[in-house]
């Protein structure tokens, strides 16, 4: 009879135990916080603990209490739309910005260097007289004969850079 009470006892602090770690396992699970995240008007990215209002491009996510997300291995299986894809994706759009910008510049100094040569043209078209300046600073006058061919090397480069 003496060990009736202590099978009590035992069974007892049995039950209390598992009761505790059943309310233990419940009090983590919904100590989860949920947070939103959505799109905002200008493209920005916000997160927030109450729903936006418009409902549109908005994801919940949950934390565990300790700050992990409840569901962090599901990036494991994703292919198409992983991370690691992104920078790759943003690095070829950044790459592709900077070609675009090169040519419209590259067009631009063409265009430049065209109306220059166009401007030449017809300042040697025009006549009178027309000079050069040597590397003292000096002016030295052209003939018609100079002009004649640097007339012809402007038409030259006005068929080549202006097409």
């Amino acid at each position: 009879m003496a060990y009736a009470p202590l099978t009590t006892i035992a069974s007892k602090l049995v039950f209390s135990l598992s009761t505790c770690s059943i309310l233990l396992l419940s009090m983590n699970a919904s100590h989860a916080i949920q947070v939103y995240k959505s799109i905002g008007a200008h493209g920005e990215i916000k997160y927030s603990q109450h729903a936006p209002h418009n409902g549109e491009n908005v994801e919940m996510i949950e934390f565990r209490s300790d700050g992990r997300q409840t569901d962090a291995g599901q990036m494991a299986n994703r292919t198409s739309d992983s991370p690691d894809t992104a920078p790759k994706d943003a690095e070829a759009q950044r790459v592709a910005q900077l070609e675009a910008r090169i040519k419209e510049q590259e067009a631009n100094a063409n265009a430049q260097r065209c109306q220059s040569l166009r401007n030449n043209l017809t300042n040697l078209n025009v006549g009178g007289r027309i000079y050069e300046m040597d590397a003292s600073g000096n002016r030295e006058y052209l003939d018609s004969r100079e002009i004649e061919l640097k007339r012809e090397r402007v038409q030259q480069a006005i068929s080549q850079y202006c097409s």
